[in-house]
């Protein structure tokens, strides 16, 4: 974000007021304090801030009334109508509530480590990261962490970003392309896209694994996961490929689904082939560097963590053992 020369001020004072020593003689903002000022902002008036809170009026009013006095600064304009927010207000209302979850994840750990690790992690995942956690990092993670739940929200990139941005999930588990400025990005290695099918589709006598030619894509009924819908297409074009395009599908496992019934070539990531076992099919890899994809867990810039939040991403970005890399 870009702030404004009073903005960088505030967020200097700020830092000063909550990190440095406290003069001789002076106070301190105090948590107890943060957590009013953001219930009166959010409820609107001190009387419904108060009622909330289970405090009467005049307590209430005084708190703030000591924080403004401690940071020299209006933080909110009283009305007949209520209250409003003056410009201290809204940086310090923002700053707050990152302090208070700050405050809030802290003490769930604290409970967390005293009661032998439990809890539940909320991430997202797309459909075609299952195997590249299911492999191994998931149950890496339950074996050191066994009391340690999950709460599984599934959908695609733009509606895990979303639910990352609303709070419903802590972690994201998504596949490039997506923009990344507003978040923190852990990737494992790149891989290339497949195209699975029944093996009449492709050149007689073909094992698995070789690599292919887009130019298939313009022979065979094609089945595209949509997540790289136009990626795909737009490189078709390019190269003057017009692909029989058959079904597309916003899951990767009914994309690999169809392919496996017979109607038609699948094109998903490589490790995505792994979610299923396949009997009917064989796959070839698409050689093309612009279809590479990676999968990366996410969170917002500037979150805090949970503990188990952080162990997972540990165990996440660490290399295979040997018998999970490949397909």
């Amino acid at each position: 974000h870009t702030f404004s020369p009073i903005k960088n001020i505030l967020f200097l004072w700020l830092t000063y007021l909550f990190c440095m020593p406290v003069r001789k003689g002076g106070k301190r903002v105090d948590i107890r304090q943060l957590l009013y000022f953001t219930t009166i902002a959010e409820e609107g008036s001190i009387s419904a801030a108060a009622k909330k809170l289970h405090l009467s009026q005049p307590p209430l009013s005084y708190q703030m009334k000591l924080l403004e006095e401690e940071l020299h600064l209006p933080l909110i304009e009283r009305s007949a109508r209520g209250i409003a927010l003056t410009e201290a207000g809204r940086v310090l209302y923002k700053r707050a509530q990152g302090i208070l979850e700050l405050s809030e994840l802290t003490r769930k750990e604290m409970l967390a480590m005293a009661s032998g690790f439990t809890g539940t992690l909320h991430i997202g995942t797309v459909s075609s990261s299952g195997a590249s956690l299911l492999g191994w990092r998931i149950p890496a993670f339950h074996q050191k962490y066994p009391q340690i739940g999950f709460a599984i929200h599934e959908g695609n990139t733009f509606e895990l970003m979303e639910m990352l941005e609303s709070g419903l999930i802590e972690l994201a588990i998504v596949r490039t392309p997506f923009h990344n400025d507003q978040l923190n990005c852990l990737y494992l290695s790149p891989e290339p896209m497949i195209a699975a099918g029944a093996a009449s589709f492709f050149p007689a006598g073909m094992p698995s694994g070789q690599p292919i030619s887009l130019e298939l894509l313009g022979h065979a009924p094609v089945i595209l996961y949509r997540r790289f819908e136009k990626i795909l297409l737009s490189l078709c074009e390019q190269k003057g490929i017009t692909p029989q395009v058959f079904c597309i599908a916003d899951d990767a496992r009914t994309t690999l689904m169809w392919a496996e019934a017979g109607l038609g070539v699948a094109v998903v990531p490589q490790s995505a082939y792994r979610i299923m076992p396949h009997h009917n099919m064989v796959y070839g890899e698409l050689s093309e560097e612009d279809l590479h994809t990676r999968i990366a867990a996410v969170c917002k810039k500037g979150c805090s963590l949970s503990w188990a939040a952080q162990q997972f991403l540990e165990i996440f970005a660490q290399q295979p053992p040997s018998a999970q890399t490949g397909i």
